[in-house]
C-alpha cells in the first residue's frame, strides 16, 4: 500500500511520539549547558511562554513536551492537539511556544529535547499562581465603648500559593494571629485576627487588611471604627469679660461633646444650693445682680449612655468698684536694665581709678627726718633733725 502526501507525516510523527516518550534502553538523556530553557510563573487564566534554546546545533531535531512527556511541538509541527498552545518562533537554535489561558492543571515540568545520541534534554518548571478572592473583614461588634476591646477577622480565600495579610489602624501596623488551611487542588484559606482596646481618638479611624501574594497588588478591605465615649465637657463664661462685682449679672455656657450625644445637662452648685432666681436654659446659667452670697464652685454636668463627665467655674464676687484705679504694672524688664547699666558702669569707674592709683606712687617723709631737707651739710641735717636720731636712712612709704 503506498501512503502519500499528509499522510506520511501524520506516520512519522506518532512514530516519533511514540519513540520519545519510550527511548530505547542504553539511550539515557543528558543535561548539558548546550541546551536552555528557564521556568515560568504564571496567573491563572494568562499566558506562558516557554523556550528551548540551542548553542549549538548539529541538525539535531528539537522538539517540545509536556508534563506527560507528549510531544506539544516537534521542530515546527504541532502533533498535540490543543490549540492553546502555539509557535512562536522555530529556527536551528530556538523553538519558542507559547500557551494561553493556562489552568492549573497545566502546571509542571516541561521538558525542551535536542534529539541527539543520547539525546539532550532541560526542563522547564511552569508554576501557577492563583490570586485570592476579595478579603472579608468582619467586626465581633459593629461599636465599641472607649476602653474596652474590639476584634477584627480577616480571611483570603482561595490562593495559590498561600496569601499573606498585614493589618494597619491608621498609621500604626498591627499585629494579627494568622491560620493557613490547604484546600483542594494545593488551594489555601488564610484567615487573620487582630485585638486591641480602642479610646475616643480611635472613633472614625480606618482599619485595613491588606492582602500580600504574588498574583495580586494593593488587595485590602477596610472597615472604619465606630467608638462609644462619654462626654467632654468645658464652661465658657459668655459674660462678664472681666471680674464678676457686686451688683454684675453672670452668664455661663456649658460645651458637651460625647458619642452618643448628651441626652441630659445638669447645674448645680457643689454644697450649697443654686441661688433661688438663677436661671437655667439648657445648657447656659444665668444670674442676676450678684453679691457675695453667691461665691462657691457651680459645675455642669452631662451624661449619655457610655458615662457622665463634669467641668467647674468657681465664682468670686467682689466690691462692685474692685480693679479701679489699680496702680499701673511696673515693668520689672526695664528696671533690671536700669540696675544692669548703673552696676556696669560702677565696675567700670573702679577699674579705671584702680589703674590710675597704681601708676602714680607717693613718697613722704617721716618725722624723724623732719628740717634734714634745709641742712648744709650731712652733720647739720643730723643736728636739726628732731628727736636727735642719729640714723640718716630716708623712711619712705608708699600707697595706692
Amino acid at each position: 500500500m503506498a501512503i502519500t502526501g499528509s499522510g506520511s507525516l501524520a506516520i512519522s510523527l506518532s512514530v516519533f511520539v511514540i519513540s520519545a516518550a519510550f527511548l530505547p534502553k542504553g539511550k539515557a538523556c543528558q543535561q548539558t549547558p548546550n541546551l536552555a530553557t528557564d521556568n515560568v510563573s504564571v496567573i491563572e487564566g494568562e499566558m506562558a511562554t516557554i523556550s528551548c534554546r540551542v548553542k549549538n546545533n548539529d541538525d539535531s531535531v528539537i522538539q517540545l513536551l509536556n508534563p506527560n512527556r507528549q510531544t506539544i511541538y516537534f521542530k515546527d509541527v504541532r502533533p498535540l492537539k490543543d490549540s492553546r498552545f502555539q509557535l512562536v518562533n522555530f529556527s536551528d537554535n530556538e523553538l519558542r511556544v507559547s500557551l494561553s489561558n493556562v489552568s492549573l492543571s497545566d502546571e509542571g515540568r516541561y521538558v525542551c529535547q535536542l534529539y541527539t545520541d543520547p539525546p539532550q534534554e532541560a526542563y522547564a518548571d511552569i508554576t501557577v499562581l492563583v490570586p485570592p478572592g476579595s478579603p472579608i473583614i468582619e467586626s465581633r461588634e459593629d461599636v465599641v465603648s472607649e476602653g474596652n476591646e474590639t476584634e477584627l477577622t480577616c480571611t483570603a480565600i482561595g490562593s495559590k500559593p498561600a496569601a499573606s495579610i498585614r493589618w494597619m489602624k491608621g498609621e500604626e501596623e498591627l499585629t494579627g494571629e494568622t491560620t493557613v488551611e490547604e484546600t483542594y487542588d494545593r488551594m489555601f484559606t488564610v484567615s487573620s485576627r487582630v485585638r486591641f482596646s480602642v479610646t475616643k481618638e480611635d472613633d472614625g479611624v480606618p482599619v485595613d487588611c491588606i492582602i500580600d501574594h504574588p498574583a495580586v497588588k494593593d488587595l485590602l478591605a477596610q472597615r472604619h471604627l465606630e467608638v462609644l465615649y462619654k462626654p467632654e465637657v468645658k464652661i465658657v463664661v459668655t459674660y462678664p469679660e472681666g471680674l464678676t462685682r457686686e451688683g454684675d449679672n453672670l452668664d455661663l455656657t456649658c460645651i458637651a461633646e460625647g458619642k452618643p450625644h448628651p441626652h441630659q445637662i445638669n447645674w448645680l452648685r457643689v454644697d450649697e444650693d443654686v441661688p433661688p432666681h438663677a436661671v437655667v436654659t439648657g445648657s447656659d446659667l444665668y444670674i442676676e445682680n450678684l453679691n457675695k452670697s453667691y461665691n462657691g464652685t457651680y459645675r455642669c454636668v452631662a451624661s449619655n449612655a457610655v458615662g457622665e463627665a463634669y467641668d467647674d467655674y468657681i465664682l468670686y464676687v467682689y466690691d462692685s468698684r474692685a480693679g479701679e484705679g489699680a496702680p499701673q504694672k511696673i515693668d520689672h524688664a526695664v528696671i533690671g536694665g536700669v540696675v544692669a547699666v548703673v552696676m556696669f558702669a560702677i565696675l567700670c569707674a573702679l577699674i579705671v581709678l584702680g589703674r590710675y592709683f597704681a601708676r602714680h606712687k607717693g613718697t613722704y617723709f617721716t618725722h624723724e627726718a623732719k628740717g634734714a631737707d634745709d641742712a648744709a651739710d650731712a652733720d647739720t641735717a643730723i643736728i636739726n633733725a628732731e628727736g636727735g636720731h642719729n640714723n640718716t636712712d630716708e623712711k619712705k612709704e608708699y600707697y595706692i
